[in-house]
């Protein structure tokens, strides 16, 4: 699965819109995001990995790099 069709499956899958989410990052980080915006990088897969990690806590989910056996 595509890192953009993951994300925008735990957006929706948790009651938000990608408006929201703009919205709750521009709070949280000072930022500027438009819906546009932010779906323009959700699609191209242009996320940093510290927007990424704010989505998720966002949304209500942790992270975790955990080592393969």
């Amino acid at each position: 699965m595509a890192l953009k069709d993951e994300i925008k499956g735990y957006i929706v899958s948790n009651g938000f819109t990608i408006t929201d989410i703009a919205e709750e990052l521009n709070k949280r980080t000072g930022t500027e995001f438009t819906m546009q915006n932010l779906s323009n990088k959700i699609r191209r897969e242009s996320l940093k990995y510290s927007e990424v990690l704010e989505i998720a806590d966002i949304l209500g989910y942790d992270i975790k790099w955990e080592k393969r056996s």
